[in-house]
């Protein structure tokens, strides 16, 4: 080749006229020159190769079907479609070129071609008006529709054509399809469908939203699940280096954040819903509530996020509380929402027109195998308390009803006043939509939580409602004296420096266990009857009585041989059945004094004796509770006054109602049991038993 014989010539040339080194320098510049000499050889040999890839020799579309029957959706729903409307395929060529030889001087090169095609069209759906389009798949797989531009119109009668439609066909011969359903592609790439549309297929929604039905009846929701480091961004978040990144929340589409999704399907689903709770956790980790800490909490104690880190309250992750782990190394919860993704939470809650009550939550991570002192326990000698316990447990330690408890003491007050701490507004530093703390380090109180929040949430633009602490039934009733109740009182001063910070445009309550709401009947012996809320429920900065409402509406046993059936109820399923217990039987008429006697179905009668105000012992009977004055009743004996709560005088709002979504759930609402127990428990003559989250 011209390479060797060139280089052996130069060699020669440069070593008999420069000396040795000249030799080397020589040999390299000819087969420098040999290697081109070499490249015009091979491509006189060897021309430029052109490829090209496949192309339609038709570039019109499949026609449609004319004829098809419209159908009608009710509910959700995976339904195909019939295009109604569609262009000619758009072409588009690419031409790569590879190759060239070596050192520039030319050789073989490969020109590839290929032909790129490109759809758009519109997708008749189903009679409309429907509220929302889900999940779509082509060809059986889930589409991403990343990078894709698509909309639907819901098929009411005051639709406009659609703009890119009318644009190629002109504003007057374009259809508003007024009636239909329909979805609009723009230039969907058909390079991974072998060059032809895929079968398409859509999950619609079209809920039955007629007065009776749920979809209908429902008017609010609470968001959870409260914990989760970024659940309620509205923008996506992703972990890692940039070289290998994973999504944090994008996992229901990869182009949507996980709340923005929740919030479409919801307003798909229950297209009536006007308010929604959105509950945001910390981390308590005691029973005792002169000893629980309540802090912000992470999964992980390091992480890589972008574009945006974890903050909360100023705490960065390295600083926070660590949730604890179960046995196969998992985050038992997930950490708190930051900070920001609160915010775009309640800034894209309100930018649908929803109203926004925020609902600060608890959760207890207490984990198995502790070693804490049990405040239910004889002189809280009791190593250990129960494993991820309902707030509603906490209380003094020892607590009532035990041997050696502080109870009715100055230093259950002590102990209320701890919980509580000692954060005011002025402690937090605000920076736009930035809340950081500037009080005391380890402040840990209820009142830092709260009080943050109320800034956050000034910060995020308002909200329409705000909760100052819930279902703590246990702490609600401390007694530091015979009648005094102090957790009322610290709630009144927290309501008073939330409304500081939240003005006179938000309704601010407690919400109140449905166990707990309607006063305190310590079944001492006593005979004690405290209405022990209603300093709080009078207070001038709470707006309503906030219950969370899992009353039982019903006892239904296996078979017809049981109490509920005897009466003539045919089924747990009968609407009349269960519409007669919201205002009767458990709770209302009769009561189970004991688990043997839930067991045997042996009911007591609710009664007040000469007294004749059954109501005050009927949690059910939220009409007398609200239209009636307030007795204490110190010792079972009336006091001559009223307590401070005015007849009629606020709503009541239900700030959580539900009940555990399995067989006969309804006979104890409340009764819900850790995903992580081993020992599971029946609910109220339930068959199944369910894991579910302490809540």
């Amino acid at each position: 080749m011209a390479t060797l014989v060139l280089g052996a010539a130069g060699a020669a040339i440069g070593g008999a006229i420069l000396g040795v080194s000249a030799a080397t320098i020589g040999g390299f510049v000819g087969s420098t020159i040999g290697s081109v000499v070499d490249s015009w050889i091979v491509s006189s040999l060897a021309p430029t190769q052109r490829i090209e890839g496949p192309r339609l020799d038709s570039l019109r579309i499949t026609s449609s079907t004319e004829g098809a029957v419209i159908p009608r959706v009710y509910g959700r729903m995976r339904m195909g479609g019939n295009v109604i409307w569609a262009t000619d395929f758009r072409e588009e060529t690419r031409t790569t070129t590879q190759g060239g030889g070596k050192g520039g001087g030319g050789g073989g090169k490969v020109k590839t071609t290929e032909y790129l095609y490109y759809a758009s069209f519109a997708v008749a759906l189903c009679e409309g008006p429907i509220t929302g389009i889900g999940r779509i798949w082509a060809d059986g797989k889930l589409l991403d529709t990343a990078g894709i531009t698509w909309r639907w119109y819901p098929g009411d009668e005051a639709q406009t054509a659609d703009p890119f439609i009318a644009a190629k066909m002109g504003a007057t011969n374009t259809p508003a399809y007024r009636g239909t359903a329909y979805v609009v592609f723009e230039d969907l790439p058909l390079g991974n469908y072998g060059n032809r549309l895929p079968q398409l297929s859509f999950e619609v929604f079209r809920p039955l939203a007629d007065p009776d039905t749920a979809e209908g009846l429902t008017r609010a929701v609470t968001m959870i699940p409260a914990s989760g480091e970024f659940t309620y961004a509205t923008t996506g978040i992703r972990k890692g280096s940039d070289g290998a990144q994973t999504p944090e929340n994008l996992n229901a589409l990869s182009d949507t954040a996980d709340m923005v999704v929740a919030l479409d399907r919801l307003q798909a689903m229950a297209p009536k819903v006007e308010s929604v709770s959105l509950v945001v956790a910390w981390f308590g980790n005691d029973l005792r509530a002169g000893d629980c800490t309540i802090r912000p909490g992470v999964e992980v104690s390091a992480k890589t996020t972008s574009p945006q880190t974890w903050f909360v309250n100023g705490v960065s992750r390295s600083a926070a509380h660590l949730v604890s782990r179960d046995d196969e190394d998992r985050p038992v919860y997930g950490g708190t929402p930051a900070d920001f993704a609160v915010v775009q939470a309640i800034k894209e809650m309100k930018a649908r027109g929803l109203r926004v009550t925020f609902y600060p939550f608890i959760l207890m991570d207490v984990p198995p195998g502790n070693t804490l002192p049990n405040p239910y326990s004889d002189n809280a000698a009791e190593t250990g308390q129960p494993a991820f316990p309902w707030r509603g447990r906490i209380t003094c330690s020892p607590a009532a009803g035990f041997a050696g408890t502080v109870d009715k003491t100055a230093t259950a007050a002590s102990q209320v006043a701890a919980f509580f701490g000692g954060a005011s507004p002025s402690d937090f530093a605000v920076s736009g939509e930035t809340v950081s703390w500037s009080g005391a380090p380890g402040d840990w109180g209820l009142r830092r939580m709260v009080l943050h929040y109320a800034h956050l949430c000034a910060a995020a633009g308002g909200v329409d409602a705000f909760l100052i602490g819930t279902e703590m039934r246990g702490l609600t009733t401390i007694r530091s004296g015979a009648n005094a109740y102090p957790s009322a009182q610290a709630f009144r001063d927290l309501a008073a420096d939330v409304r500081s910070i939240l003005g006179a445009g938000t309704a601010i309550s407690y919400a109140a266990d449905w166990s707990e709401y309607f006063g305190h009947q310590p079944g001492d012996g006593s005979g004690d009857v405290f209405f022990h809320l209603d300093p709080l429920w009078a207070d001038g900065n709470v707006d309503f009585i906030g219950i969370d409402n899992y009353m039982p509406l019903s006892d239904w046993r296996d078979g017809f041989e049981h109490a509920d059936a005897a009466e003539g109820w045919p089924a747990i399923y009968d609407r009349a059945y269960l519409q007669a217990n919201i205002a009767g039987g458990e709770g209302f008429d009769w009561f189970y004094a004991s688990a043997a006697d839930r067991s045997a179905q042996i009911r007591t009668p609710i009664t007040d004796g000469a007294a004749a105000k059954p109501w005050v012992f009927r949690y059910k009977d939220l009409r007398a509770w609200w239209s009636n004055p307030h007795y204490n009743r110190p010792g079972g004996v009336e006091s001559a006054t009223p307590t401070a709560w005015a007849p009629q005088s606020k709503p009541i709002w239900f700030t959580e109602l539900g009940c555990p979504a399995i067989d006969r759930g309804v006979n104890l609402h409340s009764k819900l049991t850790h995903r992580d127990h081993l020992k599971m428990t029946h609910l109220g003559g339930s068959k199944a038993h369910r894991r579910a989250p302490p809540i």
